[in-house]
């Protein structure tokens, strides 16, 4: 399993596993506190202190790199330093559930949000009623291939059809991993399947699943050294990977599922510093900087149709009843049907 990155300007430091600080709960409970036992000093600017950034993997170079050096320039981020921590949604969610210092954290998907919620009350059960739902960003499932799309692929029934290798993260770590297996059985529903016909079509795919990593950002480090035909990505992943240099191309299926990535600060976070830098997140500046690192807005305003084409059968998760729904039929590690299909 992979370890979570924990990150500072000073540079980089491997936090513990993410299932090992589970079964250190204890301690953590205790005090003994993150890998990172570093201060950092803020200036004095207005806001001023240290938030500590938990994230799922692909946004990683993101927030060093762009977000949190423009904050820190503004009025309100004069004097906010960061610590940072990425790696799989659902192993991060447990690890701050564990005790993982955390001031903002942004997972893949709902369900690592309402842990959060649910044991230990570390952020509110209103995380929803703010701004945008409470989602960050926004995305598509797309099909990332080999330079020239030797085998065709133009959408998931292709992948179903054709013998080609998947790659795509493991559904019982990586937030990545769910969203691409839900966009393989809506996309059979939108073609006219049965439920049982498109969970045959789930079990396809994964049947050609020849590696999953433990997160996406992993899973696409495996498909960039040769590993399979076709990675199940975001959107986001795939334009990052082109801008790169990476002899890839991506195809958008004309029927995929609609990622919305949730973020929240937490009960105990720093203030004002920890809502000034969400509400930032939120603000036309930073909605821009997501898009120009191939992140879909929430302000639609702000969606550029060229970059950001709109899918024939776009859908959503509420499709099939929320996250809530979606992880206990489709995601119990006894009783779900992706489980059972993996087993």
């Amino acid at each position: 399993m992979r370890n979570a990155r924990t990150t500072r300007r000073s540079g980089v430091t491997i936090g513990l596993p993410a299932v090992l600080v589970t079964l250190l709960i204890a301690v953590f409970a205790a005090g003994c506190g993150s890998s990172d036992s570093t201060s950092s000093s803020g200036g004095s600017g207005s806001g001023g202190g240290k938030l500590d950034v938990v994230g799922y993997s692909t946004p990683e170079s993101v927030y060093a790199e762009t977000l949190e050096p423009a904050f820190e320039k503004t009025s309100q981020g004069s004097g906010v330093s960061f610590s940072n921590s990425f790696g799989a949604s659902g192993d991060q969610s447990r690890a701050v559930v564990a005790g993982q210092p955390a001031s903002v954290v942004h997972f893949s998907q709902a369900g690592d949000m309402e842990r959060l919620v649910e044991e230990g009350e570390l952020v509110g059960k209103d995380w929803e009623s703010g701004q945008y739902e409470g989602i960050a960003t926004n995305s598509v499932v797309v099909i990332l291939t080999r330079k020239g799309n030797p085998e065709g692929i133009k959408s998931f029934k292709d992948i179903e059809d054709k013998d080609v290798d998947v790659v795509t993260p493991n559904p019982f770590s990586s937030g990545s991993a769910r969203w691409n297996i839900m966009a393989v059985y809506g996309a059979a529903l939108e073609e006219g399947d049965s439920p049982d016909q498109a969970l045959a079509a789930v079990k396809t795919v994964l049947e050609k699943t020849v590696a999953q990593p433990g997160s996406g950002r992993d899973a696409f480090s495996a498909f960039s050294q040769g590993q399979g035909d076709v990675l199940l990505t975001y959107e986001n992943e795939a334009i990052k990977a082109e801008k790169e240099g990476e002899d890839v191309e991506y195809v958008i299926p004309p029927a995929t599922l609609q990622i919305e990535t949730p973020i929240a600060v937490t009960k105990d976070a720093p203030e004002p510093a920890a809502e000034d830098f969400l509400n930032w997140l939120w603000s036309d500046e930073g909605q821009e900087l997501w898009a120009e690192n191939g992140y879909r807005p929430v302000n639609p305003k702000l969606v550029d149709p060229k970059q950001f084409p709109t899918p024939k059968q776009l859908f959503k998760i509420s499709k099939f009843g929320g996250w809530g729904k979606v992880n206990d039929e489709f995601f119990d590690e006894e009783s779900g049907s992706v489980a059972q299909i993996e087993t």
